[in-house]
């Protein structure tokens, strides 16, 4: 039985820093916000263990397309700059203004420093200002599904509300996806709770992904658990008898990892920090404070002692995949759907390399910024429709397409995590292991989506298992119908760049699963929406 049903003009899914900034972008368009997220806000998602960058440029012309320029000549041809110009200019206005809640450092010149933030404090920060600008936040209401109004706009959500053990609805005039990307249960630290949640339930309402092929990016860390790598930038690598191995720098991201994943097929690799900067000591703990922790508990000393190392796989976190967003508002291609952050393709600001660190960052306050705004004019415009009838859209975990049986979920989940997350499947892609790979993902999905119905609190974890599946197939959908390597797509069989590939690929699609080019503007599909 639904124990909560609520009313509201915008709702916003999810707990990170996008979901954070769409609702109060929201609100101070005069909104009423309901924001509802799987864990805390103020913990939840990759942020809170972070130490986070934005991309920061002044506002003089010649050093913005610097930087524009700078950035474009690593997209592939796939970024757009108008969208580049947007994200330093929403990031220079608006980060300044979490001042009231969040204490910014100084920099040498004693000038405030703003682009720099402590991630724990950070969202804290965040939390705060969104219920000081009236938003209505439920912390532990994983949702479950979107509803749908007849014509197949977004009308709201329904979920489990995890300490109450009840369900809940929420009807909202608009509604903002801002889950945050997967990165396929690799243990990442942070990502535990991203399951791909938010493009599972944009994906049974029709929404279109894009980039999803862009998702083989790793990041270094002690074997033993995922930290953060300041650090290992100045690392020197060993093989388990102590001869030092050939590894490219870290500039060199692609290579760098390449190596380090060859390197542990075919044995342990240790690192050795003895030679790291003296200047990097003292400012460790205060800037990633997670990445000192798990050495201490372990009694290893992170710059003296030599410790293996362990790449733990990124997905769409730091990759750049996530649902196609079709206007300045960032609106889905399902009318009333509007995505934000890591949930949303960064292909607009980063094309086909990663967006990780400061680009993401500002990409997730100003997607946030515009996501809300966009869906607070939108619930004025068109009402919250709540006489209207609605639907949900919930499928695989939830309403078995043929009959309730016995179904392996962690069978599924091993799955996910063998296709995704293996040096050799991920690193040197081939068409034969790309077809293998969605022929397990796919008997996977099949029995899941046939057969899994769950009740009470094993839906949630139901359909964190559906949404690994369905967001690890389009991933490796999109890999497999890129036929050539680009930025962080590399195809062994395909070594070179192709002269149709300069497109961004599209893919949707649950039970058969579709990719095509992108070849109609934006404007057109604004236009049908509307």
């Amino acid at each position: 039985m639904t124990q909560l049903d609520i009313q509201t003009d915008v709702l916003v899914i999810g707990g990170g820093m996008a979901a954070a900034w769409a609702a109060i972008g929201a609100a101070r368009h005069g909104a009423a916000v309901t924001l509802v997220d799987k864990g805390f806000v103020g913990t939840s998602g990759v942020t809170a263990t972070a130490g986070p960058g934005h991309w920061w440029v002044p506002p003089d012309p010649k050093l913005r397309e610097a930087a524009i320029d700078k950035r474009d000549q690593t997209s592939f041809g796939l970024a757009d700059r108008a969208w580049m110009e947007r994200v330093l200019e929403v990031t220079w206005r608006t980060l300044p203004e979490l001042q009231g809640h969040y204490a910014f450092s100084v920099d040498g010149a004693g000038q405030t420093y703003y682009p720099g933030v402590r991630g724990p404090e950070y969202m804290r920060a965040l939390r705060k200002f969104a219920q000081s600008s009236g938003v209505v936040i439920l912390d532990h209401h994983p949702a479950l599904e979107l509803l749908l109004h007849p014509d197949g706009s977004a009308a709201g959500a329904a979920g489990y509300a995890r300490l109450t053990r009840s369900d809940w609805r929420v009807r909202a005039g608009a509604v903002v996806m801002a889950t945050g990307g997967s990165a396929f249960r690799s243990g990442l630290i942070g990502s535990h709770n991203n399951t791909g949640d938010g493009h599972l339930m944009a994906g049974e309402a029709g929404a279109h992904l894009s980039g999803m092929e862009f998702s083989t990016i790793y990041t270094l860390s002690p074997a033993w658990c995922s930290t953060r790598t300041l650090p290992y930038p100045a690392a020197r690598f060993f093989d388990a008898e102590g001869a030092e191995l050939d590894i490219p720098p870290p500039m060199a991201d692609k290579a760098h990892h390449q190596a380090l994943a060859k390197a542990m097929l075919a044995g342990p690799v240790f690192a050795d920090l003895r030679e790291a900067p003296e200047a990097l000591k003292p400012i460790l703990r205060r800037i990633q404070p997670a990445t000192v922790a798990p050495f201490e508990r372990k009694g290893v000393n992170l710059f003296e002692d030599r410790f293996q190392v362990k790449l733990f796989g990124e997905g769409t976190i730091r990759g750049t995949g996530g649902l196609r967003v079709i206007d300045e508002d960032c609106q889905t291609t399902v009318p009333g759907l509007y995505a934000a952050g890591d949930a949303a393709t960064r292909e607009l600001v980063v094309g086909a390399s990663s967006g990780g660190g400061s680009p993401n960052s500002a990409w997730a306050l100003t997607s946030g910024q515009a996501a809300g705004a966009g869906a607070a004019r939108l619930a004025k415009t068109r009402g919250r429709r709540t006489l209207d009838t609605c639907a949900p859209a919930g499928r695989a975990g939830l309403r078995p397409a043929r009959g309730a049986a016995s179904v392996d979920e962690r069978g599924a989940i091993a799955a996910v995590q063998a296709e995704m997350l293996a040096y050799d499947k991920a690193f040197w892609r081939r068409g034969e292991t790309l077809q293998a790979s969605l022929l397990r993902l796919n008997d996977a999905w099949r029995e899941l989506a046939d057969h899994r119905r769950a009740e009470g609190l094993e839906r949630v974890g139901a359909r964190e298992t559906a949404g690994l599946l369905a967001t690890a197939r389009w991933a490796t959908e999109a890999a497999l119908a890129r036929v050539e390597s680009r930025g962080l797509h590399q195809r062994a069989d395909a070594p070179g760049l192709s002269p149709q590939g300069g497109r961004r690929l599209l893919v949707g699609g649950l039970e058969e699963i579709w990719t095509r080019y992108e070849e109609a503007a934006p404007e057109a599909l604004v236009e049908a929406a509307a």
